[in-house]
C-alpha cells in the first residue's frame, strides 16, 4: 500500500485531495499547521500530522513521524489580491515563505529517501494565475510562477535517480478559502486608486461560466501522482484547461 503526504490538509484542495487518495486505497498523512481531522475519513489509513512548512523543526518532525512516503504533494498556500504599490514587502517575504520556500524546504527534506529508493513522486501545486497574467495578483502569481521554474528544472535533475516532479495547475475556485485565509493581510491592499479595477476583476469572476471544483483538483493530483510519462504539467478544472491550451 502506498503512502502519500499531503500539506495543507486543513480546507479546499488539500482537504479533498486526501480524502480522494483515501478513498483510491491509499495510506495519506493529511499535514497542516493545527491538526484537526474534521472533515476527514476516520481511518487506520489516514493520519494528520502538524506541519509548518515555514518551519525547519516542524518539518523534521512532522517527517519522522510520517516513516517512508512515496507521494509529497506541495499543497499548503496563502493567497492574496491587492495592488502591489500597497503591500508591505513584510506580506510579500510571508507568501513567498509559504508557496515558495516552504515547497522548496519540503522538496529537499524528502529527497534523500526518494533518491536513495530510487523512486518517490513530488507534486507541487501552483495555479492558473500563472498561466495568463491577471492584474491585482502580482505577489501572488510571482510566487506561484517560482514553483512552476523550480519543478520544471527539477524534474529533469531528478529523472535520473527515478523520482518524478509534476505540476498541477487550479482555476479558479470560489468555493475555496483563498480569500477568506487571507483576510487580514489582505486589508488596505486596494487603495481608492485601484478600487474600480478591482471592482471590474470581481464582476468578471462572478460572471465565469466553468470554475474550478476542489474534486478537480484532487483528481489532477491523483492523475499526476501515478503519471509514469514525462509530462509535467496537470491544469486542474474547465477554466485552467481552456488558459494552457490557449498559453
Amino acid at each position: 500500500m502506498k503512502t502519500v503526504l499531503i500539506t495543507g490538509c486543513s480546507s479546499g484542495y488539500g482537504r479533498e485531495t486526501a480524502r480522494h487518495f483515501h478513498a483510491q486505497g491509499w495510506h495519506v498523512i493529511a499535514s497542516m499547521r493545527t491538526p484537526s481531522a474534521e472533515h476527514l475519513p476516520r481511518s487506520e489509513r489516514l493520519r494528520v500530522v502538524a506541519l509548518d512548512v515555514t518551519d525547519p523543526d516542524s518539518i523534521a518532525a512532522a517527517l519522522a513521524a510520517s516513516g517512508p512516503i512515496d507521494v509529497l504533494v506541495n499543497n499548503a498556500g496563502i493567497g492574496l489580491f491587492g495592488a502591489f504599490e500597497a503591500t508591505p514587502m513584510a506580506t510579500v517575504r510571508e507568501l513567498f515563505a509559504t508557496n515558495t520556500l516552504g515547497v522548496m524546504a519540503m522538496t529537499q527534506a524528502v529527497l534523500p529517501g526518494f533518491r536513495a529508493r530510487r523512486s518517490g513522486v513530488i507534486v507541487n501545486v501552483t495555479s492558473s494565475a500563472t498561466l495568463a497574467p491577471m492584474p491585482m495578483v502580482a505577489v501572488y502569481t510571482a510566487s506561484k510562477a517560482a514553483i512552476e521554474g523550480f519543478t520544471a528544472s527539477l524534474a529533469f535533475e531528478l529523472a535520473a535517480f527515478g523520482v518524478r516532479v509534476k505540476l498541477v495547475e487550479p482555476g479558479y475556485a470560489p468555493t475555496t478559502r483563498f480569500t477568506s485565509n487571507g483576510a487580514a493581510r489582505m486589508d488596505g491592499l486596494v487603495p481608492e486608486a485601484y478600487a474600480p479595477l478591482a471592482e471590474r476583476i470581481f464582476a468578471a469572476m462572478g460572471q465565469l461560466g466553468a470554475v474550478t471544483r476542489e474534486s478537480d483538483v484532487a483528481e489532477a493530483v491523483w492523475r499526476a501522482a501515478n503519471d509514469e510519462s514525462e509530462r509535467l504539467r496537470f491544469p486542474a478544472g474547465a477554466d485552467a484547461v481552456a488558459l494552457a491550451r490557449s498559453a
